[in-house]
């Protein structure tokens, strides 16, 4: 029943995505352009950051580029999961879907489903894009591996939409939270640089974010091969932290709506 409900939500998604074509297409021209600039950004630095890539193969353009694409699945966590809740509260369905005999965590996975596979399909496009036409080398990506970190990072980055979906659903306008988040994974998760450029502290911040082992694991994965037992530990925390949290924000999200049913305020946002 919930893969039926799953699945409808899909479809539904689906179509509002292709009655939006302009749309579809200003995305991917947006992150191409984004990956374009920092492929030219990479050709000033030349080999002076390759002192500090060396574990991933000592080039910087492959390196940021494993973190800007990827990078998207967070983007997704923070603005998608939320959007779907206002989204639904001003066409005044929202109501309508929490009152049906579905679990709160397969209208969460439901509702957002539909962006994790559109966003898979993009940064399929701009690996192909790149290996092609900016000669990536890719040819050493460990595919098991890279399934199971993509696999957890999706569920630990939605984690952190599912929590700021019970905000929204209390105190309705968090979007400078969404924006702060989203800042401070990009500039402690090594999106742009190799986090051991940071001083000592912050690295010690940055190792409690999945962000951080996310996109290391997976720059380890594409550019070097590395297989399950080598990247053992960052799986490990990526496992640990979705079990965990998870859980933890289904239960937020569920206190959140029982608040808010509770001072009828589930309409208003």
């Amino acid at each position: 029943m919930s893969i039926r409900k799953i699945t409808a939500f899909i479809k539904r998604d689906f179509a509002m995505e292709i009655s939006y074509g302009l749309i579809f297409i200003l995305r991917l021209v947006k992150i191409f352009a984004y990956i374009l600039t920092f492929y030219l950004i990479s050709s000033l630095f030349g080999k002076g950051a390759s002192a500090y890539l060396t574990e991933y193969g000592g080039e910087y353009f492959p390196f940021v580029l494993i973190g800007i694409t990827f990078f998207e699945y967070l983007f997704v966590s923070l603005h998608s999961i939320p959007r779907a809740i206002i989204g639904e509260q001003a066409l005044g369905t929202l109501e309508f879907i929490l009152v049906t005999p579905t679990k709160v965590s397969t209208i969460m996975i439901g509702s957002n489903v539909w962006e994790f596979i559109f966003t898979s399909f993009n940064i399929f496009i701009y690996l192909l894009f790149s290996a092609t036409f900016l000669k990536v080398d890719l040819s050493a990506t460990n595919l098991v591996s890279t399934f199971i970190i993509l696999a957890l990072t999706i569920v630990s980055f939605s984690s952190v939409g599912v929590m700021l979906a019970a905000f929204i659903l209390v105190f309705k306008k968090v979007d400078q939270l969404v924006w702060l988040i989203g800042g401070i994974f990009s500039f402690l998760g090594g999106v742009y640089y190799p986090i051991k450029i940071l001083p000592k502290f912050l690295q010690e911040c940055a190792y409690f974010l999945p962000i951080t082992h996310s996109l290391n694991a997976l720059r380890l994965s594409f550019l070097k091969g590395y297989g399950f037992m080598a990247l053992l530990p960052d799986i490990k925390f990526l496992f640990i932290y979705s079990c965990v949290f998870f859980p933890v924000s289904v239960v937020f999200f569920k206190l959140a709506l029982k608040k808010v049913k509770k001072d009828g305020s589930l309409l208003y946002y």
